[in-house]
């Protein structure tokens, strides 16, 4: 059974796939009165599942007729796409946004299941073992010449 988080994730990005501008605009507290959940399960939602490396632009307004806008990023070309991603993980990187990054390049369908779990296990912490911040930063560079071999392919 899949857990509340999953369904709010499920239901907004069905939203936005239906969107022709890839759009929802919510209001946190009516999201969470629908799915039954406090409005702090809204923003852990928001916050680790519509983030930058998946692709999704967040934007919110506090206060009395505040909203959260959602907005996945549409980018138009493969090289475009990696330059953004290079960009987003240079000069260092924390494990869960390389695989964030990784899992999109998948959604995207620019590498498959096997690649993108190859990409992950040559980042993964266990194998860098070394110690923070060099971790990140080799995690960085591993990534980045991963990246720029897709870019080339």
């Amino acid at each position: 059974m899949r857990n509340i988080s999953d369904v709010i994730e499920a239901h907004l990005k069905q939203i936005i796939d239906r969107n022709k501008h890839k759009t929802v605009e919510i209001k946190r507290s009516e999201i969470a009165e629908q799915f039954s959940c406090v409005p702090s399960q809204i923003n852990y939602v928001i916050n680790t599942r519509f983030t930058p490396e998946k692709g999704y632009h967040v934007e919110s307004k506090r206060g009395g007729g505040g909203y959260i806008r959602i907005q996945r990023m549409v980018v138009n070309s493969k090289n475009r796409l990696i330059d953004e991603l290079i960009e987003l993980v240079t000069p260092t990187v924390e494990q869960r946004v390389a695989i964030a990054v990784i899992e999109r390049l998948y959604e995207q369908e620019y590498i498959s299941v096997r690649e993108a779990n190859l990409m992950i296990r040559a980042i993964d912490r266990e194998v860098l073992a070394l110690n923070l911040p060099l971790r990140d930063e080799l995690r960085s560079r591993i990534l980045v010449a991963m990246l720029r071999a897709l870019k080339h392919n």
